[in-house]
């Protein structure tokens, strides 16, 4: 099933983020436009109806068994798979969980059983990759910081891409506007596309 969604969505021009079955026969299908570097582009409701029509023929004629179809945009916690994910959301705030923990490794500076982190990805001086963050509590709305408070120092964790058993977008959500420039995770999640299939 795998192959045919994946040659399905690719056939539209779209990317393939993400594939779910869940009980109850659901089918959940996460799309992205392609990634084109200093373009903002989000699916649409649209493009989630476009490829749900698409993958409801296809899934028909190779007679494979669903109850519903959910096709959808990323949202706001997109899961990032490959170095083209890594590369695209450089820069942004991100929620990683280390396959094995830090043990020795960690010197000290975090706890040896530690997995998750959260904090601004970067290239690694290395070439690799890294996150950033402070371990300083963030100011509460209206709290005054202190400038001659030295800020917590910065820390950093550098990691390869097969040292993770998940990345994601962190969920921060700003009321106040999305940031110029930034890279987007293609949407809210708001655009999905529910359809009840009827394989015969």
């Amino acid at each position: 099933m795998q192959d045919i969604v994946a040659q399905t969505v690719t056939g539209l021009g779209y990317d393939l983020v993400e594939i779910e079955r869940s009980a109850g026969g659901l089918l959940r299908v996460t799309i992205d436009l392609p990634w084109q570097p200093g373009v903002e582009q989000f699916v649409n409701v649209e493009d989630c109806e476009k490829v749900t029509r698409q993958l409801q023929f296809a899934l028909e004629v190779e007679e494979l068994d669903y109850r519903r179809l959910e096709v959808s945009s990323p949202g706001i916690d997109r899961p990032l798979r490959g170095e083209r994910d890594f590369e695209r959301f450089a820069g942004e705030v991100v929620d990683i969980t280390l396959k094995a923990p830090m043990g020795a490794a960690a010197g000290g500076q975090v706890a040896a059983n530690r997995k998750k982190f959260r904090g601004r990805l970067e290239r690694a001086p290395s070439g690799g990759w890294q996150i950033v963050w402070s371990d300083e509590p963030a100011a509460k709305p209206g709290q005054k910081v202190s400038r001659k408070k030295a800020p917590a120092p910065l820390q950093a964790l550098g990691f390869a891409l097969d040292e993770l058993k998940e990345a994601r977008l962190a969920p921060i959500v700003d009321f106040k506007g999305r940031k110029a420039g930034a890279a987007g995770a293609s949407g809210d999640g708001a655009a999905a596309i529910d359809q009840v299939g009827e394989p015969e």
